[in-house]
């Protein structure tokens, strides 16, 4: 059972030994999460489950720390304090990767060795030692812990992970407590980590005011440009704790809420108390409508991209173009086909020229390229065809320009040297500019800013 569920900040500056004399600027933090640590610990869990921002972060994947023993220390803040070391529930992790499993969550494992062969940290971060500290001088002693990073899956996801560790808990008759760590907006001023936004403040003020009101559907529901503008590093945590809550009701107590050096420190506790209505089942049927929306809305090249890639997953095989997208065999053009998951990129290949018999086919060809041999990801599998956006550009002519002859919102570049040769594609989410433009081409071509390259431009028509 989940006995506590906490939202907590990490900045190191709160912890005495790191900072100081300037814990004076974040007394109200501080005495927030000894309230917290308090209140958590007199639950009695038999673990205490991390879920942090700063670990082994994964567009398809949520990890977690494998090792029995797991260790960290502040050396990376110039800190010289013996660090700690914790034991880890090995089995609680286990009965989760199991129901995951079943669920078609991807959460992986990374021990000492695979961190050490694939660059990644095999410690405790930052996210898990600073709400740690508080709860070893609270009076933790022995406790398990867990450490499981967040990953940049859907909402859904991330709830039904939150939804999985109750279920592992309650599987083991295991008392678990969750500390959600993240800190609010890191754009609250223009002296803070990034220049100031005013959702900043009003992203920061919202997740206060709903977590006070334990409303977490409107949590689930808060829009994504909003947590985008306000360069937050909680929410998912939040989203994942929710997720651990699911069913039940809960009190939910803010302690303490600051911003002193242009990040919002949000410290709140949630006790979880008699059954309620699952949002899960919710979720997933307005996740399964909205699905079914878009795909009566797709175009037509993107209905056939969606076909193309879904057959040959399932199957291996290609299938017949349908009599009623018959007009895609009376064009000829290049083609790009597009592939997001969670609003990242899953997957892009496409053709400059035509280099197949017709439309039909190009489309055919860049969809199950797109989907199965872009170097930068791995082969989508049946679990995720659900998953996925698609898009199609259907690509106009090139012709030769100068940089004064180009807009990055309506025109494509091309940058050549030799047999070197890069694309980018038009109207691209974070390149609003044509410097922006210019310089990923030439990195996509591996053509050095200082070298000569001739240029085109072209238009394409895209399809949603």
């Amino acid at each position: 059972m989940i006995t506590y569920a906490a939202l907590s900040p990490h900045p190191p500056i709160i912890v005495p030994y790191i900072g100081g004399e300037r814990l004076k600027d974040c007394e109200q933090t501080v005495k927030g999460i000894k309230q917290m640590a308090r209140e958590l610990l007199a639950t009695s869990p038999d673990t205490i489950v991390f879920l942090t921002p700063h670990g082994n972060v994964f567009a398809d994947c949520i990890s977690y720390l494998s090792d029995p023993v797991l260790e960290g220390d502040f050396s990376n803040f110039g800190s010289r304090v013996e660090g700690t070391s914790m034991s880890n529930d090995i089995a609680l992790l286990a009965e989760i990767e199991k129901q995951a499993r079943r669920s078609a969550l991807n959460f992986i494992g990374l021990d000492r060795a695979t961190a050490r062969e694939h660059h990644l940290n095999p410690h405790l971060d930052h996210g898990i030692l600073v709400p740690l500290h508080y709860l070893q001088e609270a009076g933790m002693g022995s406790i398990d812990i867990a450490a499981i990073s967040i990953g940049y899956l859907s909402i859904l996801e991330l709830y039904t992970l939150g939804r999985l560790i109750s279920g592992a808990a309650e599987q083991l008759g295991k008392k678990v407590a969750i500390v959600a760590s993240g800190d609010m907006s890191h754009r609250l001023k223009d002296e803070g980590p990034y220049d100031y936004h005013p959702d900043g403040p009003r992203f920061d003020a919202t997740v206060k005011e709903l977590i006070a009101a334990g409303d977490a559907v409107s949590i689930l529901n808060i829009p994504e440009d909003l947590r985008d503008n306000a360069g937050e590093c909680g929410y998912r945590s939040i989203v994942i704790m929710l997720g651990a809550l699911d069913g039940k009701a809960f009190k939910a107590t803010v302690f303490s809420y600051e911003g002193p050096f242009g990040v919002g420190y949000l410290i709140a506790g949630f006790i979880p108390g008699k059954k309620n209505d699952s949002l899960l089942e919710k979720l997933q049927q307005i996740k399964k409508s909205e699905m079914e929306q878009n795909r009566r809305e797709e175009s037509l090249p993107v209905k056939w991209a969606r076909r193309i890639l879904e057959d040959y997953v399932k199957t291996g095989k290609l299938p017949e173009l349908p009599l009623e997208m018959a007009e895609l065999k009376e064009q000829k053009a290049g083609a790009f086909v597009s592939l997001k998951k969670n609003g990242q990129l899953r997957g892009c290949i496409g053709t400059i020229m035509p280099a197949y018999g017709d439309l039909s086919e190009e489309i055919a060809g860049n969809a199950v390229s797109a989907g199965t041999r872009d170097p930068r990801f791995a082969p989508v599998t049946e679990n995720e065809l659900n998953e996925l956006v698609y898009s199609v550009d259907i690509m106009g002519e090139p012709e030769p320009c100068t940089l004064e002859d180009l807009d990055p919102c309506k025109y494509g570049v091309i940058v050549s040297r030799g047999n070197r040769r890069g694309l980018l594609l038009p109207d691209l989410e974070g390149v609003d500019t044509v410097d922006e433009q210019i310089s990923i081409a030439l990195q996509k071509a591996g053509i050095s800013p200082g070298e000569k390259y001739s240029l085109e431009r072209f238009e394409v028509t895209r399809y949603k």
